[in-house]
């Protein structure tokens, strides 16, 4: 294999590894090596060995709530764990630099990013390997070589152009966002079988930093994506719980936040906050994977049809009752919650859609400071003091947890009260154009992509394409009576692939065109939803 690592002779953890047992399969990537050392790639084999049947048996278990829909049956929160419900507890007390976290930006790990973030005036910087990521070899070991250094303070970049970047003296806390329980990392491989991105991401990160964080007085702090039930949760105490153990770190020293980014989990936020009770910052709206998987779970009928994109705004009632919920099982346990992300960017040259772009975000940040949110995201630098504006204005201590709120009882039923709206030409355009232009972009090896004044994330095209697969499969029609078939689709597609194709540069580029052209084609047409757009396309990725 190309890249294997030679462990062989080398005791670690009681045991004797070959290169056979652990091998690296990629192209060296520059400073890979003080990335995949020996040491690291031993921890991450003990972690594959110790946790990766657990999390392929829960993944195998997932669809609960889809189930329980088919069969008729109305979902609840589960009768198993009434006591964690019912009873009082708290989580424990936050760290420092993570109890004001009023503005949080988030983004991707390339180099010039991580000094921007960090620099932005955020209080925390979410570095994202999974939804903003486009995870080609190359980008993910060089990614946790910038975060190496700039956890070390070392990072500093020189653009083409004679700029030159480095960190102020005052910096945003780092918070990193490792893969999903469902993606693989294929480019290492343990024991014959490819390890769970997960444990890839945390554990390089975990290995290379923790004890340098705690010198320096902060902390490996993580956010959790994608989780659909409270065991998924258990799993990532255990694995904070053994690393701690293994690496000799303080016990409860690793914190995370969850994204309560799945309509399952939205069923069970107390019982995640108690499994993580001794490591939980709280949890986050993680809004736009949310109405992705609301579209997943509904999948199977033809009366739930989502409207366009822009007709689910977060007054619309399942929105309310999914924040409203979120906000007030996080206070009782003594959590942060932190609002959902503004993807708005500066609009260069038009000064009116600009300020217009603004409005939308103070609108969309007063929201959330008046429904009792402890702080929100933001994707773009410029939108930073927006939203500090806002937060200084509504939320004049560093949280909100102890803020007295209307009383409100969250049944069930309500985070199942979906909008109703019209379909239209536009917004099937649009859905097109979204997951065309994102997914090309993606397999290029860009997972942060400016698309119509919004800088965009994996989460746009999952809504876009399962919103165009569930209009097709389930004969929606536009408000103009045009029915929303595949040839429709198609024949925005063709023209969107037209468009890219005559302004791509290289040959990378209009091979990503062609192969997502292929794969969305696919996407919709296919009879059953695809589970994950990135999990299908993740091996067309050219490294």
């Amino acid at each position: 294999m190309v890249g294997s690592a030679d462990l062989s002779d080398e005791p670690r953890g009681g045991e004797t590894f070959s290169s056979s047992e652990v091998e690296v399969v990629g192209k060296p990537v520059p400073r890979g090596d003080e990335v995949l050392t020996r040491e690291a790639l031993t921890f991450l084999a003990e972690l594959h060995r110790v946790f990766g049947w657990r999390r392929l048996e829960l993944l195998n278990n997932r669809g609960w709530l889809r189930t329980q829909l088919n069969s008729g049956h109305a979902p609840g929160f589960p009768s198993e764990t009434r006591s964690v419900r019912e009873s009082d507890w708290k989580v424990a007390p936050p760290p420092s630099d993570l109890l004001d976290r009023r503005v949080e930006i988030t983004g991707p790990t390339d180099r010039k990013m991580v000094i921007n973030a960090l620099n932005s005036g955020a209080r925390t910087y979410m570095a994202d390997f999974e939804d903003a990521h486009s995870p080609t070899w190359p980008a993910t070991i060089t990614g946790q070589v910038n975060l190496q250094d700039a956890v070390r303070r070392t990072i500093s970049y020189d653009s083409a152009e004679g700029k030159e970047y480095r960190l102020a003296d005052r910096t945003a806390t780092l918070m990193v966002r490792p893969r999903g329980w469902h993606m693989d990392e294929a480019h290492l491989r343990v024991d014959g079988r490819t390890i769970s991105a997960s444990l890839f991401d945390f554990g390089l990160y975990l290995f290379h930093n923790a004890r340098e964080l705690q010198q320096r007085g902060s902390g490996a702090y993580f956010y959790l994506p994608k989780l659909e039930h409270y065991l998924e949760a258990r799993l990532w105490n255990d694995v904070f719980r053994h690393s701690e153990e293994h690496l000799g770190l303080p016990s409860g020293s690793i914190r995370a936040t969850v994204l309560i980014e799945t309509l399952p989990a939205a069923f069970q936020m107390d019982e995640v906050l108690w499994e993580l009770r001794e490591r939980s910052t709280g949890l986050n709206c993680g809004r736009w994977d949310y109405l992705f998987s609301a579209i997943k779970q509904f999948q199977d009928d033809p009366t739930v049809i989502f409207p366009d994109r822009d007709q689910l705004t977060m007054d619309t009632p399942f929105f309310t009752a999914y924040t409203h919920l979120l906000i007030r099982t996080c206070h009782r346990r003594g959590a942060h919650a932190i609002g959902g992300m503004a993807a708005q960017i500066p609009i260069k040259g038009n000064v009116l859609a600009n300020e217009a772009a603004i409005r939308k975000v103070y609108a969309d940040k007063e929201r959330e400071v008046n429904a009792g949110h402890d702080g929100t995201w933001v994707a773009h630098p410029a939108l930073v003091p927006v939203a500090q504006r806002v937060f200084d204005a509504g939320m004049p201590g560093p949280h909100q947890i102890e803020r007295s709120l209307p009383e409100e009882s969250i049944a069930p039923e309500d985070l199942l009260r979906f909008p109703h709206g019209t379909v239209t030409e536009r917004g099937v355009r649009r859905n097109t154009r979204a997951a065309f232009r994102y997914l090309a972009a993606w397999l290029a090896g860009n997972g942060c992509v400016p698309i119509d004044y919004l800088m965009e994330d994996a989460a746009t095209a999952e809504i876009a394409r399962t919103q165009l697969w569930q209009w097709v499969h389930h004969g929606a029609r536009c408000d103009s009576g045009l029915p929303v078939d595949l040839r429709l689709v198609r024949n925005h597609l063709q023209q969107e692939a037209a468009a890219f194709g005559a302004a791509a540069d290289t040959p990378s580029e209009r091979r990503a065109a062609d192969l997502a052209t292929r794969i969305l084609t696919g996407c919709v047409a296919a009879e059953t939803l695809e589970e994950f757009l990135t999990l299908q396309s993740y091996h067309e990725l050219e490294d």
